[in-house]
């Protein structure tokens, strides 16, 4: 996961994060940063947090319920900025990008 601009602040960095923990996948029940499934994080406009992502598959039938949750937690931690969440396909994800801790969680060894 990529976070910019070059002069991250690593406070707003967190606490973004921590937020996008609370947006669980309904399917999977593991948070999205721990599935890998957010690909960059943008702070680098003050009026703005653009979260690049991409779902486990393109036709997740419950992908508007995760987009939305990402919206819902950023704007809560950071009522002064538009949330905007833009999907990719590009990489596609698989299971090597979930974290240790989703790995665990998912009983994967």
């Amino acid at each position: 996961m990529q976070i910019q601009p070059d002069n991250i602040d690593y406070d707003q960095s967190s606490k973004a994060i921590e937020a996008l923990k609370r947006v669980i996948d309904p399917e999977l029940f593991v948070n999205i940063i721990d599935l890998g499934l957010v690909y960059n994080i943008d702070l680098s406009h003050p009026d703005t947090i653009e979260v690049k992502m991409t779902l486990s598959t393109p036709h997740c039938p419950l992908g508007e319920a995760i987009t939305n949750g990402v919206e819902n937690v950023l704007q809560d931690q950071f009522p002064d900025r538009k949330a905007m969440v833009t999907l990719v396909w590009d990489p596609q994800w698989s299971l090597e990008m979930i974290t240790e801790s989703g790995r665990q969680q998912l009983g994967i060894d």
